[in-house]
């Protein structure tokens, strides 16, 4: 429930080779984009985020490096269509919408790039910010997530947030006319003296004023941050686990008697307003991250690479603008992620959706077992299945409604199952089942 989805699909094709293992080559054309900005006005009480708060951003020198990397880090995919791009942060909308504008060129002319592909903006709710809001559409935004977080004035002030609920009010309602059903709202729960009835009234006021997505996320206490300090020292109290839990559970009813499907753990929308871009990285597909800081997934195909790659971009600002300008980019770690590895990405992302994983999905990077092998036979997953908690059917495997709720819970015995069925001794694999296909369809 507290995890944001950072990870994506490639498409598996698997040749035999001549000793009988499976030849796992990553083969795909498509990734969606990331883009980090990574600087703040202030740092808020609870962030633990990669942001900094600078005296002066030079804003020509920062697009020119993001466009940079965009260009470089394209070419080392050999992408040659991007799906989606989101400017997250950070604050992405102190970026001038000149910046935004820029980046969105830099994509078009390096990959196909539809004009109607989904470009995100997360929105701080300031004045500021809603005076640049036609701006940022006029540059290619048609998106924006708006961090309204708490729409009660201490909630706020605890929180460090540099807005008021009015500014809030105000910047959601700017949003909403210039991208009528895409705009989102970020909300959060399990704050400092939070009680069960002023969460319930304050659910009730968001589904007044907002529009056909909201994102829920439960208060994550981050070592190191100001806010974990003041409950560690008893200078505020936050919710016990009972009371968010009763918490989660009231904004799942509320928002369904509102005609909102919740489509992921946190991820709620009614006339399918889903964000297609968090869907690829909860699908697995590729991505690539651009920015101080920024995550990717995908396969370096011009540095003769084969397995997808988690590669993390240099945090600082400043080294990260002086590695792109020397290099052409500023990939700081670069991991190749194992088979199991990729499954356990697949397996922890796909099952925080309410869809779950397909059969076909799971085909697409285990070839060789499908769900029922991996998962069917195990006596502790069939006690989760007795329990209602998952499902595994003709579908594929998917939580049940109450499963999702307690999804941090049940993940530990699958991957471990996982783990299990794919480091078995060489020669005790189960045999592929053959007419699986056929009772999918």
């Amino acid at each position: 429930m507290r995890w944001r989805g950072l990870f994506q699909r490639c498409v598996l094709k698997c040749p035999v080779t001549e000793t009988g293992q499976v030849s796992r080559r990553p083969y795909t054309h498509e990734a969606s984009l990331y883009v980090h900005w990574p600087y703040c006005l202030k740092r808020c009480s609870y962030c633990n985020f990669n942001k900094y708060i600078p005296r002066s951003v030079d804003h020509a020198l920062m697009t020119q490096s993001l466009q940079k990397e965009t260009r470089t880090l394209l070419h080392i995919s050999q992408v040659s269509r991007i799906t989606s791009v989101f400017f997250g942060g950070g604050t992405p909308s102190l970026a001038q919408p000149s910046t935004i504008a820029a980046v969105l060129e830099t994509v078009s002319k390096h990959a196909q790039f539809s004009a109607n592909a989904e470009v995100t903006l997360e929105v701080n709710p300031t004045p500021g910010a809603k005076a640049r809001l036609r701006d940022f559409v006029a540059a290619g935004v048609n998106r924006f997530s708006i961090g309204m977080q708490s729409l009660n004035d201490s909630s706020l002030r605890v929180l460090g947030r540099d807005h008021s609920p009015q500014q809030a009010l105000q910047t959601l309602s700017e949003a909403r006319t210039l991208c009528p059903g895409r705009v989102s709202v970020d909300v959060m729960f399990g704050l400092p003296d939070q009680s069960e009835d002023s969460w319930q009234r304050e659910m009730e006021e968001v589904l007044s004023v907002c529009d056909d997505h909201v994102s829920l996320y439960q208060l994550t206490l981050e070592r190191g941050t100001h806010l974990f300090k003041q409950v560690q020292l008893g200078e505020v109290r936050v919710p016990g686990d009972d009371v968010t839990a009763t918490m989660y559970k009231t904004a799942r009813n509320i928002l369904k008697k509102a005609g909102f499907l919740q489509y992921e753990v946190s991820n709620f929308d009614r006339n399918n307003a889903v964000s297609t871009h968090n869907i690829g990285y909860w699908k697995a597909q590729q991505y690539i991250g651009v920015g101080p800081g920024a995550h990717g997934r995908f396969v370096p195909h011009a540095q003769q690479g084969v397995l997808r790659e988690a590669r993390t971009q240099t945090l600082e600002p400043d080294v990260w603008i002086r590695e792109v300008q020397q290099h052409g980019h500023a990939t700081r770690r670069r991991i190749q992620l194992s088979h199991l590895e990729l499954l356990e990405e697949v397996l922890v992302m796909g099952l925080r959706m309410n869809e779950g994983i397909s059969h076909q999905h799971w085909a697409e990077f285990s070839p060789e077992a499908n769900l029922h092998q991996v998962f069917g036979i195990s006596e502790d997953f069939q006690q989760l299945q007795q329990r209602g908690h998952l499902i595994l059917d003709d579908r594929g495997l998917r939580c049940s409604w109450e499963g999702l709720a307690l999804l941090d819970s049940i993940l530990p015995t699958l991957l471990l199952r996982l783990e299990m069925f794919f480091q078995k001794p060489a020669g005790c694999a189960a045999p592929a089942d053959r007419t699986h296909g056929q009772r999918e369809r």
